[in-house]
This record gives structure tokens, C-alpha cells and sequence, in this order.
């Protein structure tokens, strides 16, 4: 896995019922970056996020975002080993 991040994200604001997760499973279709997204308990979103560091920053930067029907407030993150996964996934 040389060249592979990982980073854990935790997406605070308007993130649950307005399509962020499958808006996000298909941004990381598009750059290739493999994990999962999932609603927390607390009203945030969980992003882990794998792949090229560009793919990954990419992801990221898109998370910061979300869709243009939800409102991000912000974005707390850390890295992680990556975990060797392979697609991206709803939880």
C-alpha cells in the first residue's frame, strides 16, 4: 500500500437528510478513493477515506463542501492507518 493515506472525518453542520452520503459515495467513485460514509448519532456525518494523496485532499477539500443542498459548518480530521480497503461504501 506505498503512496496510501487514510484519514478519519467527522462532517459537522446540515450533513444528514439531504444526500451527503450518497453524494459523497459517488465523489469517491470519481477520484478513486476507497472506505465508507456514514450518519453518526449526533447529526454529524463519518467519512474514512483512503487512496493517493491527491484523491484523498480531493475528498476532503469535496467533504468541506458537501452538496449544494446541505451546509457544512465544519470539518474535523485525522489521519489513520489505512486499512487496505477496496471500493467505498454506505454505512
Amino acid at each position: 500500500m506505498s503512496g496510501v493515506i487514510a484519514v478519519r472525518l467527522r462532517v459537522i453542520g446540515l450533513v444528514q437528510g439531504v444526500g451527503f452520503r450518497y453524494s459523497c459515495l459517488h465523489r469517491a467513485g470519481e477520484l478513486g478513493v476507497s472506505g465508507w460514509v456514514r450518519n453518526e448519532g449526533d447529526g454529524s456525518v463519518g467519512v474514512h477515506a483512503e487512496g493517493e494523496p491527491d484523491a484523498v485532499a480531493a475528498m476532503v477539500a469535496w467533504c468541506r463542501e458537501g452538496p449544494p443542498w446541505g451546509s457544512v459548518e465544519r470539518v474535523e480530521q485525522r489521519l489513520v492507518p489505512a486499512e487496505g480497503m477496496r471500493g467505498f461504501r454506505v454505512r
